[in-house]
């Protein structure tokens, strides 16, 4: 399903890092994310609440755009 908050994202299973692209074209990497989280949200029906419950405020991340 579609996210109205998030337009891609994308998983660097070696490094640990979930690469998030927003609607808004703020691109965030957040880092030491388990590939069990990534597949969680892939699994989500909301990629935004999946990620507003379980990726932001619980991982470090660095803002790339």
């Amino acid at each position: 399903m579609p996210s109205s908050v998030i337009r891609r994202f994308d998983y660097d299973a070696n490094a640990r890092r979930l690469d998030i692209e927003f609607v808004t074209g703020r691109i965030y990497s957040y880092h030491s994310v388990p590939v069990r989280i990534v597949a969680a949200m892939r699994a989500a029906g909301s990629k935004g609440r999946f990620f507003n419950q379980r990726i932001r405020d619980h991982f470090a991340f660095t803002r790339s755009g």
